[in-house]
């Protein structure tokens, strides 16, 4: 059997070529002209001589050369390797040279140069001006002058279609290979189960080289025939004024932006569009959803997943049958259990509590030349999720935390997410941050990391007796680090690893 994922917006195109694919602050692009550009892209990959299998990396921001580039990608048989374009040049250099990459598409020459000329045998082309880039490199707009070509490569479904590499929390990056089939599966199904509407409009502030934007929005919108209102970067006033323009229905966010809108001014904004939210990337602290929800007046369904489930292995089934602070139930075809540490499914119950495993259509082939990591990760036939957490009687899902985060702490087990969640509901905290800190009397202490909402104070001291009267004596912090923002990832989540250093 043959397939390419960029069937999604071949046939959407077909069906209603002049309907909105892609909105922003500037205009518009169709479903047809999106089609037509992306074939253009693929033509000239195909002429620059990349064979089906090449890797070909893209470090751009949300913008429609992102999207015809991609399509144009897996149209010509080739993996597309995102990247954010906020890496430095040794990390590009990196990600270049583990993938294999042949090509880079880039937006902006400093630290992408820089990495070019470490790595040999790797072509360049320039969204923009082609100053600062190899004297080889190609502007973008020279592959839109290929002939359209409408040949969608015939490979096998199993082929790889995106190597996305993770974040490299616990080590260096390492690249999760996703399958045409799988990617399609993921976003049918998880639009399917989240209730996609053909005159829906998605926000995308959530980058597109993370798979969020790329797999749960971008494909999801192109595969339903959804149109997209594309917000390049995440500003609250920028998200608003793109909901009032665009008539946005969905919002699609993080957990930190769903915070920074729900404490915003809206007053001056018609958000009376939006019908639902999604939140996944991390947990959604409940102070943080019950504020959005009253403030905008729609319900926001929590889902799972991960680079290696292609974005979706869990939804909320609509808004009627949600379990709040739940992560849904798995997906059509995806299957979920809960293990203890020798692998063994444990039973419902929030006394049961182990890592999420999973197997199913949407699950990564492996990493990208790492056998050994890859069979660590599908021991026993399940991928290890490494995140902890229990099923209830009714097969709904609750994260209860990563399970490297979890802090023994005189060998009692705290789950980070319960203190945080204790620490957003104090009057003075806007973001917080729970660690684990090595103590040589109990193995590790409870450390929190907080920031205060504009206007407020708060001592350490304060914070760590308003904790200690509201949760057992074993989880409440004993130190407190006040800062002025925590740090984020690419998404806006909040990363630990820097607050470990």
């Amino acid at each position: 059997m043959s397939f390419n994922l960029a069937t999604i917006l071949r046939e959407s195109a077909l069906a209603q070529p002049e309907k909105d694919f892609l909105r922003f602050p500037g205009g518009s692009h169709s479903y047809a002209e999106v089609d037509e550009r992306s074939g253009r892209v693929a033509a000239a990959l195909r002429r620059r001589g990349l064979a089906p299998g090449d890797k070909v990396a893209v470090q751009l921001a949300n913008g429609p050369e992102f999207v015809c580039s991609y399509f144009g990608i897996l149209k010509a048989g080739l993996v597309m390797v995102p990247l954010n374009p906020l890496l430095k040049a040794a990390e590009i250099a990196y990600h270049l040279e583990d993938s294999d990459a042949r090509l880079l598409i880039g937006g902006a020459p400093g630290e992408a140069a820089e990495a070019l000329a470490e790595v040999a045998g790797v072509g360049a082309v320039a969204v923009g001006d082609l100053d600062g880039w190899p004297a080889a490199a190609v502007p973008f707009t020279e592959l839109l002058e290929a002939p359209a070509d409408d040949d969608l490569h015939p490979g096998a479904a199993d082929d790889t279609a995106v190597l996305l590499y993770t974040s490299g929390t616990t080590g260096r990056p390492k690249g999760a290979e996703l399958s045409h089939f799988s990617l399609y599966m993921t976003c049918t199904i998880g639009g399917q189960t989240f209730g996609a509407e053909p005159d829906d409009v998605v926000l995308a502030v959530l980058p597109f080289f993370h798979v969020y934007g790329l797999s749960s929005i971008l494909n999801s919108a192109a595969r339903h025939g959804r149109t997209i209102s594309v917000v390049p970067r995440f500003e609250p006033q920028a998200v608003l004024a793109a909901i009032e323009r665009d008539r946005v229905t969905i919002m699609a966010g993080v957990p930190t932006m769903y915070h920074a809108l729900a404490v915003a001014d809206s007053s001056a904004y018609d958000t009376s569009s939006l019908r639902i939210g999604s939140s996944g990337g991390a947990a959604i602290p409940e102070q943080v959803l019950r504020t959005f929800e009253e403030k905008y007046g729609i319900p926001v369904l929590e889902g799972y997943g991960l680079s290696e489930s292609a974005s979706t292995a869990t939804v909320n089934p609509g808004a009627a049958n949600r379990k709040v602070l739940s992560i849904g139930k798995p997906i059509w075809g995806v299957q979920l259990r809960i293990v203890d540490g020798a692998d063994r499914p444990l039973p419902p119950g929030r006394d049961h509590v182990g890592e999420i495993v999973l197997r199913g259509h949407n699950i990564t082939k492996g990493y990208y030349k790492r056998p050994a990591e890859t069979a660590e990760a599908f021991r026993g036939g399940w991928f290890h999720t490494g995140d902890l957490g229990y099923v209830d009687e009714d097969g709904f899902v609750f994260v209860v935390d990563r399970k490297k985060d979890l802090v023994i702490r005189g060998g009692y087990n705290v789950y980070p997410r319960e203190v945080e969640e204790l620490l957003y509901r104090h009057p003075a905290i806007a973001e917080a941050a729970v660690i684990g800190e090595p103590d040589d009397r109990l193995g590790e202490e409870v450390v929190a990391v907080v920031s205060l909402k504009p206007g407020a104070s708060a001592e350490p001291a304060e914070i760590v007796a308003w904790a200690k009267e509201r949760i057992a004596a074993y989880k409440y912090p004993r130190r407190v680090r006040i800062v002025a923002e925590l740090p984020k990832g690419p998404t806006g989540k909040i990363t630990k690893l820097p607050l470990r250093g």
